[in-house]
């Protein structure tokens, strides 16, 4: 490797291995293996609380003797609510949330809308999905007319973005699918659903004070800078691409477990690297 580069590449990593030490909240970074497992142990525990996944943070906690989540039922009702928004139960999901602290949605009129929204697009979903040797009527959308009308288009005038969005899923309703452009299209896309899962577990958990995201993420945002860096000083044999695994869409490939918690049939905990 060549001189330069690899300077390059040394001070990128003494740069990546700050940040770490930044977002873990650590006074340093020993190579010590103790210590190393340890901090892992602590960010992996932490995603699994953060993220919404109590049966493998139970079982991680065992496997590692770390102490248990504090409030495992707070964690399982956040699961409770993704699961139904993941299965296009937005009904169900609206009243859960409310349930669990009715200020969440009145504190975050945008996150309401997007509830609603997609309440709304489920429903003409449920038109569009129906058996081919059924022809589709005006009539059918009016359930879908009556819900917009009710409950998204009083909000419209408050905001030119809410506006735009019902205009959009409204269209829905005119296009057959095979003929949607791709932005109305993207609406139907089930990623929408996992997006606003993820943007209500934050919402709920900033509601009870608790950080809303897992440092693991910050993480990979450090990892992805290093990788620029890495890109950017041009070293050998750097794959054109390198995943991450942390997808959303990978944990939803019909993996769940006995209270919804997709980790636990995912990830099995016996079969870690031995230290």
């Amino acid at each position: 490797m060549p001189l330069n580069i690899a300077r390059d590449v040394s001070q990128s990593t003494q740069a990546f291995m700050e940040r770490v030490k930044v977002i873990m909240g650590l006074k340093r970074l020993e190579t010590n293996a103790e210590e190393f497992y340890s901090d892992i142990n602590w960010v992996i525990m932490d995603y699994l609380v953060s993220e919404g996944y109590p049966g493998a943070a139970e079982k991680f906690a065992q496997e590692t003797n770390l102490c248990q989540p504090a409030d495992i039922e707070s964690i399982r009702e956040r699961v409770r609510i993704r699961t139904a928004i993941h299965a296009g139960k937005i009904d169900e999901a609206l009243s859960m949330v409310n349930e669990a602290d009715p200020e969440i949605l009145d504190s975050n009129p945008l996150l309401h809308f997007q509830l609603l929204q997609l309440h709304l697009i489920e429903i003409i979903r449920t038109i569009l999905d129906k058996p081919s040797q059924q022809s589709i009527i005006a009539q059918d959308f009016l359930p879908a007319i009556k819900f917009a009308t009710e409950q998204l288009s009083p909000r419209a005038p408050t905001d030119p973005k809410y506006q735009t969005a019902l205009e959009r899923t409204m269209a829905l309703m005119i296009f057959p699918p095979e003929k949607m452009a791709p932005e109305f299209k993207e609406l139907l896309d089930v990623r929408l659903r996992e997006k606003v899962a993820s943007d209500v577990n934050k919402a709920i958990l900033e509601a009870r004070g608790e950080r809303a995201e897992a440092k693991i993420r910050q993480l990979v945002r450090a990892r992805a800078w290093a990788e620029a860096q890495a890109r950017h000083a041009r070293v050998e044999n750097l794959p054109p691409q390198i995943p991450i695994g942390l997808d959303p869409a990978d944990e939803m490939n019909g993996l769940a477990g006995t209270d919804g918690d997709a980790m636990v049939s995912r990830w099995s905990l016996e079969n870690r690297p031995e230290r």
